[in-house]
């Protein structure tokens, strides 16, 4: 019997080799050499790596991939025109990492809200504060939530019960969302404004110099999408001057910021370095058990979850 052909990386291994069926024969790869050789095998492949440009090498080089599945929720920097061409189908880790970005949502503006870094910083010095830096309560301020995907529920869910007003932007507007042509004009009403979208074309810069204008000067803006999302360079402007209140940033343009960037020296931005997501430590047994599941509905040829759009990008 000929076997299906599955190569990934030796990180997932010990979490899905003993658990796999026997019509699946597994190669594994350490370094970007072993799974560019590895690569032409694949009929199913799993080649997430840090690096994009080496992950969309590995894929381009995958000639024979029918499926490529990825603990990524943003497949931004693979080659979607090329997989949609040979008739990949691709699944991505939308939902995986749902919970604990959510909640470093609540964490950052919670640090915002009550000052909480200056509080660190007066424990570090040994300095009893006899006031708190910062007074704003989350109670009745209002969050204009851009995305409502796994990550945006969830957000919205944990915003509510501290009593946030919650207006959400989606396609298919309703009573307590927007459509994506009506935000704009109402980015005044809104304390705090949180990315939560995709990375594509779309939503590329979407918040920029004139954004920023139109938002509170005691506004803060959340991103966990992605840098590109933003336009940096006014977000900097808007921040040194004042514009608004401030930024939590868990997503930049470069990542990793340069040592000498001036997002690093802004009072009022504060940046986690991309840590929302690894702020667990359930992702790879999450996305084990979702590959599995996904192998047998592979191989009884039913619908793989969740299914990427590969003309939208996610």
């Amino acid at each position: 019997m000929t076997k299906t052909k599955f190569v990934a990386s030796s990180l997932i291994r010990a979490m899905v080799e003993p658990r796999l069926p026997d019509w699946v024969e597994a190669h594994w790869y350490v370094t970007k050499e072993e799974a560019l050789e590895l690569a032409p095998l694949a009929e199913i492949g799993w080649f997430d790596m840090y690096d994009k440009a080496d992950m969309a090498a590995i894929i381009t080089a995958a000639t024979k991939l029918k499926w490529l599945n990825s603990i990524y929720a943003g497949v931004d920097g693979m080659p979607l025109a090329e997989l949609k061409k040979r008739g990949t189908s691709v699944t991505n880790g939308a939902g995986i990492n749902a919970i604990t970005i959510a909640e470093y949502v609540v964490m950052g503006m919670l640090t915002i809200a009550k000052g909480y870094r200056e509080v660190v910083r007066a424990q570090e010095r040994h300095e009893w504060l006899m006031d708190s830096p910062g007074k704003v309560e989350l109670y009745g301020s209002k969050a204009l939530l851009l995305g409502y995907g796994a990550i945006g529920k969830l957000i919205e869910e944990r915003l509510k019960a501290f009593n946030v007003d919650v207006t959400i932007v989606r396609r298919t507007p309703g009573p307590f969302s927007l459509a994506p042509d009506a935000w704009q004009a109402r980015l005044g009403e809104f304390d705090w404004v949180i990315l939560a979208v995709p990375a594509t074309p779309e939503t590329d810069e979407m918040i920029g110099a004139d954004e920023l204008a139109e938002m509170k000067e005691s506004a803060v803006l959340v991103n966990i999408a992605r840098g590109s999302v933003v336009d940096q360079d006014a977000l900097v402007q808007a921040l040194k001057d004042r514009q608004i209140g401030g930024a939590f940033l868990d997503v930049t343009t470069p990542e990793p910021l340069p040592a000498g960037h001036p997002l690093w020296s802004l009072d009022n931005a504060h940046i986690s370095m991309h840590l929302s997501g690894r702020a667990q430590d359930r992702m790879f047994v999450r996305s084990a058990e979702r590959f599995l599941e996904n192998l047998h509905r592979y191989h009884k040829g039913e619908r793989l979850e969740p299914l990427v759009n590969l003309d939208l990008g996610y």
